[in-house]
């Protein structure tokens, strides 16, 4: 592997693969992108040698070292190509903010959202009611800006918005609309789209919705 070589492990699916993406095209760094063919049955040597605790995606190669975890990822991509499009702010209370709201992201809306594809019946409408219920606890945080640092694109928005392509799985599977729960999210998300690194990082919402109904097939839920 070069030295100045940079690459990227990865599966089409994943929302924390979708932020690294983001992040380097952002940054403008040029990289070589793995899928990983069969995650869930047969990982691939290279990422189990890249990743030997977690054996999770994204794992990001650089100078023949490995990064793992997206958000610490995002912290590496930021330090190392500092003299372009920073992702943190400079002030360490905005800094700190971004990272309490990805974290409450992660740790609740994120599970919401497991739940209710891989749920049905009273537990789906529980998470359901849960995810609406923290989305809107991000709408607030956002208000009217444009992006949630203000006027510049950042370590929040890189975070949140790669799960937007998963939001028409969830209304189908659970009848209602983000966009009527929480309108500023969905203009938001809108206004994210046009960047050419989220445009071209997501993948189209509709395969994606595909894709869980063979993955809920695969674990045996009805």
């Amino acid at each position: 592997m070069d030295e100045d070589e940079v690459v990227l492990l990865g599966f089409w699916t994943s929302p924390y693969v979708m932020r690294v993406k983001i992040a380097l095209a952002e940054k403008g760094v040029h990289y070589y992108y793995l899928e990983e063919g069969n995650l869930f049955k047969n990982k691939s040597t290279l990422l189990l040698e890249m990743n030997p605790v977690f054996k999770k995606v994204p794992v990001l190669i650089h100078n023949d070292k490995s990064i793992c975890e997206s958000l610490i990822i995002l912290q590496y991509i930021d330090d190392f190509w500092n003299d372009r499009a920073p992702i943190l702010s400079e002030d360490p209370y905005q800094r700190a903010q971004a990272r309490f709201w990805v974290d409450f992201f992660d740790k609740k809306i994120a599970d919401c959202g497991r739940r209710m594809w891989a749920s049905k019946g009273a537990d789906q409408e529980a998470a359901k009611k849960e995810f609406i219920e923290s989305l809107k606890l991000l709408e607030g945080e956002l208000g009217e800006k444009p992006y949630f640092g203000g006027d510049r694109f950042g370590l929040l928005d890189i975070a949140l918005v790669p799960f937007s392509c998963r939001f028409y799985t969830y209304e189908t599977l659970c009848n209602f609309s983000v966009e009527k729960e929480c309108p500023m999210l969905i203009e938001w998300v809108k206004r994210c789209s046009l960047r050419e690194s989220v445009s071209k990082s997501l993948p189209d919402q509709h395969k994606v919705y595909d894709f869980v109904l063979e993955f809920k097939k695969m674990l045996g839920i009805n």
